[in-house]
């Protein structure tokens, strides 16, 4: 699907950004790859490791409209990944994460549409799902920007989806590097905000291959949903340091003590599929097939039962110590 075609990826220097590049360039052969962001460093340190010839580096900010219609143009699929993701700073910083996670989509979607890019996929987040936080309100609004913008694409050709997923093993400022810095630093013990607290769990790899599968699954509007463990923080904490005790600090700014990523609200939308959910979008489109139960690879979905609701504090599996500890090595975090 992406042999001889041009990808750009916004936020092309963070951790799902390398990890996409390297697993594009292993398994296909692009015309162009380009790598967006704003961090001249981070190119600088990517172009060392990532050379090959259909590589491209813009230095530019989604927050600069006539920026990203420069780097579309001739572009064929864009993964929109950056985003301001921290949630205490975003509860600090309120104007600064809507410039980026709401007004960045924005621009991004025009510049699609002015380049007639043929698909886009937006990064969201478990956090957008009944949001308490800045971050996750944001990230909500882009969702419902990029599901809308199928219905302003008028006579051109692109469409737009979403895949929500929840946390990145050992991405940055995730809690298994700051566990791990804790551990070799000699604290004593590690803190835990909830001792209730849960997660869903994702190792990057599997995030990547998720949304590039999600390319071919897609046919516009629809946010892509992957079955996943989820793990309890105090296991997580025993599984990396069983000698070390635990000490509760209490929830950070916007912190939600399990994360949801299809609301029972939204259950008359959301369809089951082998190895995710799909969750439909509330508006009709009228240039798209609103149906969604079979997607454009043959793939078949079963509507869910009445409320039904994909909670981290009431997934089907949760991950033991060792499976945590398998994860934690796979991700090489």
């Amino acid at each position: 699907m992406f042999n001889d075609k041009s990808i750009l990826i916004t936020g092309g220097t963070g951790s799902f950004g390398k990890k996409s590049v390297r697993t594009i360039l292993a398994r296909f052969k692009p015309k162009r790859l380009i790598v967006f962001s704003r961090d001249e460093l981070k190119q600088f340190d990517m172009q060392q490791e990532f050379n090959d010839p259909c590589m491209r580096y813009f230095i530019g900010d989604v927050r600069d409209a006539n920026r990203l219609v420069q780097a579309t143009r001739g572009v064929d699929f864009i993964i929109h990944a950056a985003a301001l993701k921290q949630v205490p700073a975003a509860e600090y910083n309120p104007t600064e994460c809507i410039k980026t996670n709401i007004d960045g989509a924005q621009n991004v979607i025009h510049a699609a549409l002015e380049n007639e890019v043929e698909k886009v996929i937006a990064l969201s987040t478990d956090k957008a799902a009944n949001p308490v936080n800045l971050y996750g309100a944001t990230k909500l609004v882009s969702d419902k920007l990029f599901v809308a913008a199928n219905n302003m694409s008028g006579g051109h050709c692109t469409t737009f989806s979403i895949v929500r997923y929840g946390n990145v093993v050992g991405s940055r400022g995730s809690v298994v590097p700051f566990f791990r810095k804790l551990i070799a630093e000699g604290a004593t013990e590690l803190p835990i905000t909830h001792p209730e607290m849960t997660r869903f769990w994702i190792t990057l790899d599997q995030g990547v291959e998720f949304v590039l599968e999600s390319f071919r699954r897609m046919k516009g509007g629809e946010i892509f949903v992957p079955k996943l463990p989820s793990v309890r923080v105090v296991d997580l904490a025993q599984a990396m340091a069983p000698d070390l005790s635990q000490k509760t600090i209490g929830i950070r700014p916007g912190e939600k003590v399990h994360e949801v990523m299809c609301p029972s609200d939204d259950s008359h939308l959301t369809l089951e599929f082998a190895n995710h959910y799909v969750l439909r979008p509330t508006i009709r489109f009228t240039r798209v097939d609103n149906d969604f139960t079979v997607n454009m690879l043959g793939e078949k979905g079963e509507a869910v039962a009445e409320g039904f609701e994909y909670s981290s504090g009431i997934n089907g599996h949760f991950l033991s110590l060792d499976e945590i500890r398998q994860f934690n090595r796979i991700a090489g975090a």
